[in-house]
């Protein structure tokens, strides 16, 4: 099909453009190279993005420092009217920032836009949250005395975000943090450039008209050499957000837990489904398919595993395959397919050594795998379908792939409950039951160790309302929803004398 490329006039994306921003301004040097954005639907560069230098990324936290010390003093439901007015902007440009993201990531057009929603919706959460940060109230032990907690903002929060989803995980931190009274520094993808810099091509009108201090919002793309390793070193950022893999994840600990600063860490899952033989397969075969060939396998909630109960395997193993076997496979921009491209070919290389080492350690692929040909950017892949066991060290590791390993238990629930846990990564589980105690089983604190259950619904698709994120090497942190923005800010205890006397806790004489 022919692509029609419309939508990076309206987003301002023209032939080479600055990586720098520091909300309404570009700030970057352009003497520091470049990056191509290719996108894996057809091969083709999109455009260039000059990357910024270590003085670049020092103007850009200089910038933000300043910004942070006007805009903390903004009361909140006023920092919360900017946020609306910014949600409004991305409704406005829904569309070709969906279209956008899809052509840039590979992702399909529906989940483009999803993507796009995702963002305004935070941003409508963020509203309603700037009135809502409460503190509690204590009772003291001394007379004439009262105690409470407030809640105040942090500073600059580093935003690192991977390419799966290149502009929605930004507003989950950066709209919640903005509220709070932090200001923040995105550090995108380098593999999805232009969609970031699009977000600032849009907001910066709202920015402009609110007066909005430059610095407040900011984004930077560069190296890991220039960018990264030195906002996980830099001691005037004192939370970093980061979105990725384990080993990412792994990194920032190291050098920000060094400087005894905050990690927000939401990294890769191994996320499982579970079939028992009470489950309605009518509506568990759409969530399996969907969350193992979504986004092809490219999301940290992807379906990898799937265990089913021995009395219906083999009638759940034909169904995907049959399944399987009907998935449209194309241009994600046609909204007739199903699945579209891996991010590029170091992702096609992965998954073809992935499942090479699954058929070494004894697993038997049953669909799929295949690199298809036709396509010029070489990032089609058809999904595959592995007959696996969960002690297989492949199956161990996440592949971010559309690989869907298959797997058998015997007896109760809880025997497939102990086979989804005994993984590294705790993100997303799913149980398919119309069982209730085996539903509350997978739910109770002896069931699934994720820091996603869900009960016939799939592992994949979470909404903004409930916090996102896992356990064990998935990092612990939470973003998005609930009480999540308590990260953003620091707790301070307040204890108020209006007694006239100076009695001290527990009881403690001094007197003098």
């Amino acid at each position: 099909m022919t692509i029609s490329m419309d939508f990076l006039d309206v987003l301002g994306i023209h032939g080479d453009v600055d990586g720098v921003h520091t909300g309404t301004k570009t700030a970057g040097a352009r003497k520091h190279g470049s990056f191509e954005s290719i996108s894996p639907v057809d091969g083709n560069v999109i455009g260039r993005v000059y990357k910024a230098s270590k003085s670049d990324y020092n103007a850009v936290v200089t910038a933000s420092q300043a910004a942070f010390i006007e805009w903390r003093k903004v009361p909140a439901p006023q920092r919360g009217e900017v946020v609306r007015q910014i949600g409004n902007k991305l409704r406005e440009f829904k569309q070709p920032l969906g279209k956008l993201v899809s052509y840039e990531m590979g992702k399909s057009l529906q989940e483009g836009l999803g993507e796009v929603q995702e963002m305004i919706d935070i941003a409508d959460f963020a509203v309603g949250l700037s009135r809502q940060m409460y503190g509690l109230t204590m009772h003291s032990e001394r007379p004439g005395h009262r105690m409470y907690e407030q809640w105040h903002p942090l500073g600059i929060i580093g935003i690192i975000s991977a390419f799966n989803f290149p502009v929605a995980v930004w507003a989950w931190n950066s709209l919640i943090a903005m509220v709070c009274g932090d200001v923040s520094i995105w550090k995108p993808s380098e593999k999805t450039p232009l969609s970031a810099i699009a977000c600032f091509h849009i907001i910066k009108d709202v920015l402009a008209a609110n007066k909005v201090p430059e610095g407040t919002l900011a984004m930077i793309v560069g190296d890991v050499s220039e960018v990264g390793e030195p906002m996980l070193a830099d001691d005037r950022i004192p939370l970093v957000s980061a979105t990725g893999s384990c080993r990412l994840g792994k990194r920032v600990a190291e050098v920000v837990g060094k400087r005894l600063g905050r990690s927000l860490l939401e990294l890769g899952g191994n996320n499982a489904i579970i079939l028992t033989e009470h489950a309605n397969l009518q509506i568990a075969a759409p969530g399996i398919v969907f969350g193992a060939v979504g986004t092809c396998g490219q999301r940290c909630t992807t379906t990898r595993r799937l265990f089913v109960h021995a009395s219906m395997y083999d009638k759940v193993k034909d169904m995907l395959v049959k399944a399987f076997s009907g998935l449209r496979i194309g241009s994600p921009l046609d909204e007739k397919n199903h699945v579209g491209p891996l991010i590029d070919k170091d992702a096609v290389h992965m998954m073809q050594k992935a499942l090479a080492s699954a058929k070494e350690q004894g697993a038997k692929i049953i669909f799929g795998g295949e690199i298809i040909d036709g396509f010029p950017s070489g990032c089609y892949v058809r999904p595959a379908i592995v007959e696996a066991k969960n002690s297989m060290a492949v199956v161990q590791e996440e592949t971010f792939a559309p690989i869907l390993y298959l797997m058998k238990y015997e007896g109760q629930v809880e025997n497939a409950v102990a086979l989804q846990n005994d993984v590294k990564q705790g993100l997303s589980s799913s149980v398919f039951t119309e069982n209730l105690q085996q539903a509350e089983a997978f739910l109770a604190a002896w069931g699934s160790d994720c820091g996603i259950a869900n009960v016939n619904i799939g592992t994949s698709g979470a909404e903004i309302g409930g916090a996102f994120g896992g356990e064990k090497e998935t990092g612990g942190g939470r973003e998005s929803g609930s009480d999540s923005w308590k990260a953003y800010m620091r707790r301070q205890t307040n204890t108020i004398n209006y007694s006239g006397h100076l009695p001290l806790a527990q009881g403690i004489k001094f007197d003098i």
